[in-house]
C-alpha cells in the first residue's frame, strides 16, 4: 500500500525492487516509475531518474545492503524513513551522509506512535478505511497457507517470493 499512499498524497513514486515483475506489481499499485537494483546501481539509477536531484523521500522497509546506496541518492534536505529490516540485517551507515545531504533520518515505529498519538492514529485509520472503501488503496494477498504449512510460508517470505501479504489460516 506504500506506493498507493504515496500516489494519493501527490508524490511521484519510484519503486525500487529486485525484479521487473516486482516493479510491474508496484506500478499496478501506484508507482509511476521503477528501478531494478539487480540490473542497475541503486544510487546511480535514482540519480538518473531524478535528473541528478535525488529522491525527496526514501521509504525503506528492507534495510540491508541497499540502505546506504539509497541514502546516498537522497535529495538535499530529503527524508529517509526507516520502516524495518526485512532483509534481516540492520545496516551500518556513515552518519556524515546526513550532514552532507542536510537530510533527516527518521525511524517509523508504528506501535510506539499509536500509543503516543491515539487521536491522530484514529484519524489516520478512518482515512485509510475510507480510501479502502473507495478502492483507492488495497491489500494484495499473494498466498494463503494453512497454519500447518507455516514453515513453507516462511520460506516464501525469506526467499523474497511474495508480492503482497502472505496469510496463515488456522
Amino acid at each position: 500500500a506504500a506506493c498507493e499512499l504515496g500516489a494519493l498524497m501527490g508524490l511521484k513514486v519510484i519503486a525500487c525492487a529486485s525484479s521487473d515483475e516486482k516493479i510491474e506489481f508496484a506500478k499496478q499499485h501506484g508507482a509511476e516509475l521503477g528501478l531494478n537494483y539487480a540490473t542497475e546501481d541503486l544510487k546511480e539509477g535514482l540519480k538518473r531518474i531524478t535528473a541528478g536531484e535525488g529522491a525527496n523521500i526514501i521509504f525503506d522497509p528492507v534495510g540491508g545492503k541497499y540502505a546506504e546506496a539509497a541514502l546516498r541518492a537522497i535529495a538535499w534536505e530529503g527524508r529517509f524513513l526507516v520502516i524495518g529490516f526485512a532483509a534481516g540485517d540492520i545496516p551500518k551507515m556513515p552518519l556524515n551522509l546526513a550532514l552532507l545531504k542536510g537530510c533527516d533520518i527518521r525511524g517509523v515505529f508504528w506501535g510506539a506512535w499509536v500509543k503516543k498519538n491515539p487521536a491522530k492514529n484514529r484519524a489516520n485509520l478512518e482515512k485509510l478505511v475510507q480510501w479502502a472503501a473507495e478502492g483507492k488503496i488495497s491489500s494484495h494477498v499473494d498466498r494463503t497457507f494453512p497454519l500447518a504449512q507455516t514453515a513453507e510460508a516462511l520460506k516464501v517470505l525469506g526467499g523474497r517470493q511474495a508480492m503482497g501479504k502472505v496469510i496463515l489460516k488456522p
